[in-house]
């Protein structure tokens, strides 16, 4: 039981964030929110602002409303579902008495600021952040990061942090993964492809020490302190350590990247090229996982369940299953817990 003398522990859990519906009011809103932050598009502000304002949100917010009606469900966007899931069932695993656990969103609602305000509110003693992105990023945990410090940097008393950087290896979570992907039969499928969101190679470099990033074709296949706030490295890593716990020979996967936004050079290889080549080797059946998410979203359920499996078939082959995400399962509810319990 938590000190009479001191507030609780807050649990500051964050996504990435939604729309609050899927209309273009409500899209444009969220693009516009999402592509000005400076981490995201690391670009000078006005030109960032142009671009955004002026050209993405605009003629981008009709076409990406209609893919998130395909999304929704009746609960809803099942990125922001989840979260609330996890939530509310963490607090089966932590004790009421010690912990007070908030959702927010980096973009949209609920913002980090009223989820804050929140924990202000409860007079927490301290607040452990908790990204809810398994690999570090500057565009994702960073900017969560940034969020949570300046609004806080406003307050006249400031409770101790604790931020979660990465668990891309964390072995609880690895394990989830490993046991939905058992629901299929893995000797079935011609090839398997660990798709994560994909990052600009420039903010890979951005985050190399002493100029390591892309010096070499393998400098991501492993970590070190170098580059050990790679995003791709520690993508790597994650696809590494659910194909050890599958028990999966290294010529039985690969690891790409999508959501490739614009025309510059992103992390390789694209998740595109990777179907293309696949179907010319003849393979007809994939099972991709999407580690980077711990809900189904957007860019699991959208992008690779319906268009990547349409240009597939186009290219000849016939199915790509996705194992399903982190979600709802009480496994990662727990593990959540636990990593939240590992803080002190």
């Amino acid at each position: 039981m938590a000190d009479r003398h001191y507030g609780k522990k807050g649990v500051l859990l964050v996504n990435l964030g939604t729309p609050d519906a899927p209309t273009y009011g409500a899209v444009y809103r969220y693009l516009q929110e999402f592509l000005t932050d400076g981490r995201v598009i690391d670009i000078p502000f006005v030109p960032r602002q142009m671009l955004v304002r002026g050209i993405i949100a605009p003629f981008r917010s009709n076409s990406s409303a209609k893919l998130y009606k395909e999304l929704w469900t009746e609960n809803g966007s099942p990125l922001k579902y989840y979260g609330e899931v996890l939530a509310e069932k963490i607090t089966e695993h932590l004790d009421p008495d010690v912990y007070h656990v908030e959702l927010a969103m980096r973009y949209q609602s609920p913002s980090i600021k009223s989820a804050i305000k929140k924990l202000m509110d409860a007079a927490v003693s301290e607040i452990i952040v908790f990204p809810l992105f398994p690999q570090y990023a500057s565009a994702t945990t960073g900017s969560v990061h940034q969020e949570v410090m300046e609004i806080l940097a406003k307050e006249q008393e400031i409770p101790a942090v604790r931020m979660i950087n990465s668990y891309y290896d964390y072995a609880p979570m690895i394990k989830v993964f490993a046991e939905n992907a058992k629901q299929f039969d893995l000797d079935s499928y011609d090839f398997i492809f660990f798709s994560y969101h994909g990052l600009p190679q420039r903010q890979l470099k951005k985050a190399s020490r002493c100029d390591y990033c892309l010096s070499k074709p393998d400098c991501c296949q492993s970590l070190s302190i170098k580059n050990q706030f790679c995003y791709s490295a520690q993508c790597h890593a994650t696809t590494r350590a659910i194909a050890a716990e599958l028990g999966l020979s290294e010529d039985r996967y690969v690891t790409s990247f999508q959501s490739r936004l614009g025309f510059d050079d992103w992390a390789k290889p694209y998740t595109i090229d990777v179907l293309k080549e696949r179907a010319k080797m003849g393979d007809k059946r994939l099972l991709c996982f999407s580690p980077a998410f711990v809900a189904d979203c957007l860019e699991t359920i959208v992008e690779i369940g319906t268009e990547y499996q349409e240009e597939f078939e186009e290219l000849g082959g016939e199915h790509i299953d996705l194992v399903p995400s982190l979600n709802d399962n009480p496994e990662w509810i727990k593990a959540v817990a636990d990593l939240v319990k590992a803080q002190g």
